[in-house]
C-alpha cells in the first residue's frame, strides 16, 4: 500500500482545490491510500515553541513522516500560496534538522477561476519545497482553470479535465515509486 498525504492549501469548506483533491483520490488505483492532515488547528508558527511544539504540529509532522509522498493542492492568493499553507510548511520543517518534509516526493497541482491557473503560487511553492529537500515532480505542470465542465455533479472530474489530471497523477505515482526512500 502506498500512502500519500493530501495537503490542501485552503481551509474554505467549499474550496475548489479541496474538490480537486477529492477528485484526484478517485482516479488513484486501489493500492494508494490518501491521508488528510488537519492544518486548521495549527497556530501561527513561533520558533519559541520548538522545544514544546503544539499538538497540531506534532500530529502534522507524524502524518507527513507516515506518508510515502505528498500532493499539494493549492489555490493562488495574491500570486502566492496561502498563509495557512506556508504556516504548515514551517511547522513541519522545524526545529532545524528535524523536518518531516525532507526526502518526501511531492507533486503540486492547483485550480483557480483566473487565467493563470495557480502558476505563480506553484512557482513559489516549488521554491519552498526545494529548500525543504523535497524531490518534486517537474512535468507535467498542472495549472487548472475552473470551467463549467471541470467537475461533475458527483464531485468527479469532467470529460475535459479527467484525461489530463489522470496523466498527471499516473506520472506522479511513477515518480513516487522511483523516489520512495
Amino acid at each position: 500500500m502506498t500512502s500519500i498525504a493530501m495537503i490542501v492549501g485552503s481551509l474554505r469548506a467549499e474550496s475548489i482545490n479541496r474538490q480537486l483533491a477529492v477528485a484526484i483520490t478517485r482516479l488513484a488505483p486501489r493500492e494508494v491510500e490518501f491521508t488528510w492532515p488537519d492544518l486548521s488547528a495549527l497556530p501561527l508558527y513561533n520558533q519559541d515553541d520548538d522545544p514544546n511544539p503544539p499538538e497540531a504540529a506534532v500530529a502534522l509532522k507524524q502524518a507527513i513522516r507516515d506518508a510515502d509522498g505528498v500532493i499539494f493542492v493549492s489555490p493562488e492568493y495574491n500570486r502566492s500560496i496561502s498563509g495557512m499553507l506556508k504556516n504548515a510548511l514551517d511547522h513541519a520543517s522545524r526545529p532545524y534538522g528535524k523536518s518531516a518534509w525532507a526526502g518526501k516526493p511531492a507533486a503540486v497541482i492547483g485550480i483557480t477561476a483566473g487565467m493563470s491557473g495557480t502558476a505563480m503560487a506553484q512557482q513559489h511553492l516549488r521554491n519552498v519545497l526545494a529548500a525543504l529537500d523535497m524531490p518534486t515532480l517537474a512535468h507535467p505542470e498542472a495549472f487548472l482553470r475552473l470551467r463549467e465542465d471541470t467537475f461533475t455533479a458527483d464531485d468527479g472530474l469532467g470529460e475535459t479535465s479527467r484525461p489530463f489530471v489522470q496523466k498527471w497523477l499516473d506520472t506522479y505515482l511513477a515518480f513516487l515509486a522511483r523516489n520512495i526512500g
